[in-house]
């Protein structure tokens, strides 16, 4: 009753896609002409390929943005090692993940943007690819990508799996649930972000016996090769920085710069010579910042110029995007953003962790949670989770204040990645290949 209940609500959404694909034609125009897609390879997302499909069989890896993306990586380069007759196919749906992941992606693999999830536009796109496989990041359950490539035949897997709170809700409705569960039972593999993610993945009836463990693939994400210049520009900074007390907010969403900069003018009192470093999520978003506070009379250097960290420059704001695990080795102390807002969910911990940081988040950390709780079992002191800009402020001070505490909270952090990044990649690599590959190729 279930399954013809679900069969009857996508075959309402494969309608309700068809009749909109005209509709959506439009609105992705018109987020071309905005420059929120690609201006020449905006078709990619419509299933026009760019690139021509290599003989032999190939694996589809999706991913919605960068972070996803960024995690992918690891997988995909240990697939390539593990299985080097296998082709395979990258897509991501943001600019921004286009700009920084086509650069770290090994050679041969294909890159392209994802289609939308309309009938049309996903047969061309599987019919020309033809995938053998599909691992999709996270959580994109899109039902006509699911549903044709069950149709085809294409096995499916999903890492790091997850589903928000507001998902779950809704896809737990009466109408929905039915759906969920259908395109649910089309997965052969599915590696829940956390225990608390298999539980509701399984109260959305996926089949218990497609559940496998491997840790948290945000752990695993690589430290990325950046070309001479970019070096030298990073040695750059560490050298302007170092005989300044220093800190960094990174991945800051609209709004949070309100946080931050009142914890810089309180440490300023205290501290006149520090440096923060406020790197937005957006590099629009920090060319409007320095703009700001520049209107103000502060001094300011702004990466994307070039600027230098001269006397009286107590803000260095980075607008530029794929450096930033190279920028957390400049600074001992990192507030993660996207955590200080309702709405946004938080940003990944590991990388500020892997450089060892003292690392603080904000109370709105979404599915984070489960990485930070991670971290704080081994080490209560991994994590700072503050309340908000009082106790921001508070934290910092006695960072600032107190070297023993600082180094005490770098020390767990790194000690925390470590242990919890080993083995992952590996562990994820041999269920793809016995729960996912065999099934592909049999």
């Amino acid at each position: 009753m279930a399954a013809t209940k679900g069969k009857l609500v996508y075959t309402i959404y494969r309608a309700l896609t068809y009749s909109l694909s005209p509709l959506l034609y439009l609105h992705l125009r018109w987020r071309q002409h905005r420059g929120l897609e690609h201006p020449l390879r905006w078709p990619e997302r419509l299933g026009r390929a760019s690139l021509p499909r290599p003989p032999g069989p190939l694996v589809w890896f999706h991913a919605v943005s960068l972070g996803e993306g960024l995690t992918a990586i690891p997988v995909i380069k240990e697939c390539i090692r593990r299985r080097p007759d296998l082709n395979i196919l990258m897509t991501t749906t943001t600019t921004s993940a286009f700009e920084v992941i086509k650069n770290r992606l090994p050679n041969g693999v294909i890159y392209q943007f994802a289609p939308l999830d309309t009938p049309a536009t996903m047969d061309a796109f599987l019919g020309y690819w033809k995938p053998n496989a599909i691992v999709m990041m996270e959580s994109e359950l899109w039902p006509n990508l699911i549903m044709d490539a069950s149709r085809k035949g294409i096995a499916l897997a999903l890492l790091n799996a997850r589903v928000s709170t507001k998902s779950f809700k809704r896809w737990s409705s009466p109408w929905l649930l039915p759906l969920i569960s259908l395109m649910l039972s089309k997965f052969s593999l599915i590696i829940p972000l956390s225990n608390i993610q298999a539980i509701n993945f399984q109260l959305l009836l996926a089949p218990p016996s497609i559940f496998h463990f491997s840790g948290d693939l945000k752990f695993a994400v690589e430290e990325s090769d950046i070309s001479e210049g970019e070096m030298r520009s990073i040695e750059s900074l560490k050298v302007q920085l170092a005989h300044r007390q220093v800190w960094m907010a990174s991945s800051i969403h609209k709004g949070e710069e309100e946080v931050i900069l009142a914890a810089h003018n309180m440490l300023m009192q205290g501290h006149p010579h520090l440096v923060t470093i406020i790197v937005p999520r957006h590099p629009q978003h920090g060319q409007d910042i320095a703009q700001e506070l520049q209107k103000k009379g502060q001094g300011v250097a702004l990466r994307s110029r070039g600027d230098k960290l001269i006397s009286g420059t107590n803000i260095y704001v980075v607008d530029t995007l794929g450096e930033l695990r190279h920028l957390y080795r400049t600074t001992p102390i990192a507030v993660i953003g996207g955590s200080f807002l309702p709405g946004f969910g938080g940003h990944n911990i590991s990388e500020a962790a892997a450089a060892g940081c003292a690392v603080l988040t904000g109370p709105y950390v979404g599915h984070f949670s489960d990485m930070i709780l991670d971290m704080q079992r081994l080490n209560p002191l991994s994590v700072l989770q503050v309340s908000g800009k009082s106790e921001l402020e508070q934290a910092l001070e006695l960072l600032f204040r107190d070297d023993e505490v600082l180094e005490a909270r770098r020390v767990a952090a790194k000690q925390a990645y470590e242990t919890l990044s080993s083995g992952i990649v590996a562990r994820v690599w041999n269920l793809l290949d016995g729960q996912l590959l065999k099934h592909a190729f049999s």
